[in-house]
This record gives structure tokens, C-alpha cells and sequence, in this order.
């Protein structure tokens, strides 16, 4: 059966309000060496895509080559992010996460999840677990949809 619309609108607002609740809940403001949110969303999933050439990075993100093309110089930058020549096109390189970069990276996160346990002080594990699944649904509903789309085709329905 259909969501009703009532209730789309209403998990979408929702929605919306978490994504806004998390940036501020997992940024630091006081930790002078994490990254801008954008920058580590692009760390973080080139070290889950591993090594590739922009324009794939790009497509697994959903966003231009443009935007892309800066974060990425900007990683590379402070040295967070390795460019290579790509062997298979001269004209062409791939990135992938450096130490650097990697250690960044396991910094934020363990940075994150300290202040996210402590958040969830009250939860008990049951709980912490229907959110989970609930919000790995989310994702993978959210994603497939962005993903054809940027393809050019549809995702008629999700289970």
C-alpha cells in the first residue's frame, strides 16, 4: 500500500530537519583541524569507492564535475587526496585518499561517534537499532532515486 501523501510531506519536512539536526550535532566548531562538511563528505566516499577517476567519483555523488573538480583540488591541496596519471588514458588521472587523508578521516569519525554515544545516552540498543535500520532504508530510497535519475531513468518502486 501507497504512503499517503499527508505522510510523505510530513516524513519529508522531517527529514529535512534531521539532515539540519545532524550537521550541527556531528560538527565540532571547536576542532580547527576537521574539514568542511562537504570536503569530508567527498573524503569519505572516495575512501569507501576507493581509488577512481573524477568522473566516476562524480557520478557515484550525484554532483558536477565543476564542484567536484575544486573540492577535490582542495583535498589535494592539504594533502588529503593523491592524484595519478590513469594508466589506461594519458589525458586522464584518478584520486584516491592518502595516509593523510585516511587518518583525517578516523579522526572525525572517532571525534563523531563519541559525541553521538554520549547524544544517545538514553537510548537503549533496540531503539538505536530500529533508527538504524529506518535510516539505511531512507538511504538506500534516496540513493537508487538520485542515482537513476542522474542516469536518465526511473525507479518505478522500491520494497
Amino acid at each position: 500500500m501507497a504512503v499517503h501523501t499527508e505522510t510523505a510531506e510530513l516524513l519529508m519536512e522531517e527529514v529535512f530537519r534531521f539532515g539540519r539536526a545532524l550537521r550541527v550535532a556531528v560538527s565540532t566548531g571547536d576542532d580547527r583541524t576537521e574539514l568542511p562538511a562537504a570536503l569530508v563528505g567527498v573524503l569519505g566516499t572516495l575512501a569507501t569507492h576507493g581509488e577512481c577517476r573524477q568522473s566516476e567519483l562524480a557520478n557515484v555523488m550525484c554532483t558536477s564535475q565543476s564542484v567536484l573538480s575544486r573540492q577535490l583540488a582542495e583535498l589535494v591541496d592539504a594533502g588529503h587526496v593523491v592524484r595519478t596519471p590513469d594508466p589506461d588514458d594519458g589525458r586522464a588521472t584518478r584520486v584516491r585518499v592518502s595516509d593523510a587523508g585516511l587518518a583525517c578521516l578516523d579522526r572525525i569519525k572517532e571525534h563523531r561517534v563519541a559525541r553521538l554515544s554520549r547524544m544517545l545516552g538514553d537510548w537503549d540498543e533496540d531503539q538505536a537499532n530500529a533508527a538504524l535500520d529506518s535510516i539505511r532504508r531512507l538511504t538506500t530510497t534516496f540513493t537508487d532515486e538520485a542515482q537513476a535519475r542522474h542516469s536518465g531513468q526511473r525507479v518505478l518502486s522500491h520494497n
